[in-house]
C-alpha cells in the first residue's frame, strides 16, 4: 500500500509564484533556457537549469553550475523569494487548460515503495540523464522538480478535494501559455490524516511522467542511507516531491511520428507494402489533417495528402505492449517497411508531441521532400496502467502528458 506523507514545503512567497513558476527543466534546450531566464530572471529554470548563468565554454554539467545551483537557491530563500511552512502539509495544485481541469495532491511519495514495485514505471531510464539531476538534487539538498504520479481514481479522495477547493486558494494565476494554475494548503489535522489514510489504502501508484526526475530522487536517497548507516527511515530523503493525480481526470495527447525518407522505396511501392497490413484510405485533398478517431487508426501525410490506415485484425494483438497503437505501427511499418530498427538511436525518425499540432506534420514534411509523417491515435492512461500492471514497457515516446507541471512552485528540503 501507498505511503505518502505530508512535508513542509518551501513555496513562493505571495506575489512571487506567477514570476517563479517553470515549466520542467528537461522541455528546453540549453540555448532556449538561456532566452528564457534572459527574459525572465526570476524563473525557476534559472536554478533548474544554473548553466544560463555562465556562458557557452562552461560546461552544462560541470560541478560549478550544480554550485551555482545551490548558492542561488539558498539566496532566493535568504532574499524572501521563498516561504516555507511551519508545519507538514499537504497542497492541492490545479491546472486547468482549454477547459478542462485536473487537481493533484502535492505529498511525498516513497522510495521504498519505488523499490518494491508499489509505484510502478512504464519507461526505461538512461544513466547520464539520470546523473545530471542526482547531482542537481544531491549538491541543492533540494527537490525542486515534482514527479507526477498518477492513481485510479476512488471516492474518499475525491471528496477529500473537493472539500479543500472550498477554502481560497494561496495562489490563482494563468501562465503566458494560458494555463491556469491553483495551489491549496491543506494543513487541518483532521484532513492530513484522512489523506494519509485513503493513499495507505491504495494498492498501486503509476508514474505518469518523469521516469529519470524519480530515479535520480530514489537514488540519492539510496545513497543517503549507505552515508548512514543509523537511517530511520523517517529522514526527509526516504521521500520524493510528487503531484499525484486521480486517472479519471489525466489526459494523454498524441505523439506524433517523423520519418526523414522512405528507404529507398518509391512512393507507389512503399503505398503497396502498406497496404499489405493496413487498409489504406486515401482522405480529400480540401481535408483537415487527419486525426485518428479510434485505437487501430492512424494517419499518414505523404507528397501532400493525408491518408488514414487501419490495422488488419492479423496485426493487432491483445498483448498490453504489442497491443499498443505505437507498437502496431513500429513493428509492422516503420521497422518492417522503413528500417526504423531501434527509435531511440535511429537518426532518420523524429517525435513530435501533440501539443504542437498536426500541422506541425505537414511542415516538417514540406521541408524534407520524401519524408513521410504519422498521427496517432492517444495512448491511454488505461494502457498505460496495464503495462506497468505487467511488469513491462512502454516503446519510446508513447505518452504525451499535459499540461505539464510548474517547477519552483513546491520545493522538498531534504534536511
Amino acid at each position: 500500500m501507498a505511503d505518502v506523507r505530508p512535508f513542509q514545503a518551501f513555496r513562493p512567497a505571495p506575489g512571487r509564484e506567477k514570476e517563479i513558476a517553470a515549466l520542467p527543466y528537461d522541455v528546453y534546450n540549453r540555448q532556449e533556457a538561456v532566452e528564457v531566464v534572459k527574459k525572465n530572471p526570476g524563473s525557476f529554470l534559472a536554478i533548474d537549469r544554473a548553466e544560463t548563468q555562465f556562458g557557452p565554454e562552461v560546461d552544462t554539467y560541470a560541478p560549478e553550475v550544480y554550485r551555482k545551483a545551490k548558492s542561488m537557491l539558498r539566496d532566493w530563500i535568504s532574499e524572501g523569494r521563498f516561504i516555507q511552512e511551519d508545519k507538514p502539509c499537504y497542497y492541492l495544485y490545479e491546472q486547468v487548460m482549454d477547459g478542462r481541469s485536473q487537481t493533484g495532491i502535492v505529498a511525498c511519495a516513497s522510495i521504498d515503495d519505488y523499490q518494491a514495485n508499489v509505484i510502478k514505471k512504464h519507461e526505461n531510464t538512461r544513466a547520464d540523464k539520470e546523473q545530471d539531476r542526482i547531482n542537481h538534487v544531491d549538491v541543492c539538498n533540494m527537490q525542486t522538480g515534482p514527479i507526477f504520479l498518477a492513481y485510479r481514481a476512488g471516492g474518499v479522495l475525491r471528496d477529500l478535494i473537493a472539500s479543500g477547493k472550498k477554502k481560497s486558494p494561496v495562489y490563482d494565476f494563468v501562465s503566458e501559455d494560458g494555463i491556469a494554475h491553483r495551489v491549496w494548503v491543506i494543513d487541518e489535522t483532521e484532513s492530513i490524516a484522512a489523506i494519509q489514510e485513503a493513499f495507505s489504502k491504495i494498492p498501486a501508484l503509476y508514474i505518469a511522467d518523469g521516469h529519470h526526475r524519480c530515479a535520480s530522487a530514489v537514488k540519492v536517497g539510496l545513497k543517503r542511507r549507505a552515508e548512514n548507516p543509523a537511517f530511520t527511515g523517517n529522514e526527509e530523503y526516504n521521500y520524493f516531491l510528487s503531484v499525484l493525480f486521480p486517472d479519471e481526470e489525466l489526459k494523454i495527447l498524441d505523439y506524433n511520428r517523423f520519418v526523414k525518407d522512405l528507404n529507398g522505396l518509391s512512393e507507389e511501392a512503399f503505398l503497396a507494402k502498406i497496404s499489405e497490413k493496413f487498409d489504406v484510405i486515401r482522405q480529400p485533398e480540401d481535408d483537415k489533417p487527419y486525426a485518428p478517431k479510434t485505437k487501430g487508426e492512424f494517419g499518414m501525410f505523404l507528397e501532400g495528402c493525408w491518408y488514414c490506415l487501419k490495422a488488419k485484425e492479423e496485426i493487432k494483438s491483445n498483448d498490453p505492449v504489442k497491443g499498443l497503437d505505437v507498437s502496431v505501427l513500429q513493428d509492422n511499418l516503420l521497422s518492417e517497411i522503413l528500417g526504423i530498427g531501434d527509435p531511440k538511436t535511429d537518426k532518420r525518425i523524429d517525435f513530435i508531441g501533440g501539443i504542437r499540432g498536426l500541422k506541425e506534420l505537414e511542415r516538417r514534411c514540406a521541408e524534407i521532400p520524401g519524408s513521410v509523417a504519422f498521427s496517432m491515435y492517444p495512448t491511454s492512461i488505461e494502457e498505460l496502467f496495464a503495462v506497468a500492471d505487467a511488469g513491462r514497457l512502454m516503446p519510446p515516446k508513447s505518452t504525451w502528458f499535459e499540461p505539464k507541471l510548474r517547477s519552483g512552485l513546491f520545493l522538498h528540503d531534504l534536511s
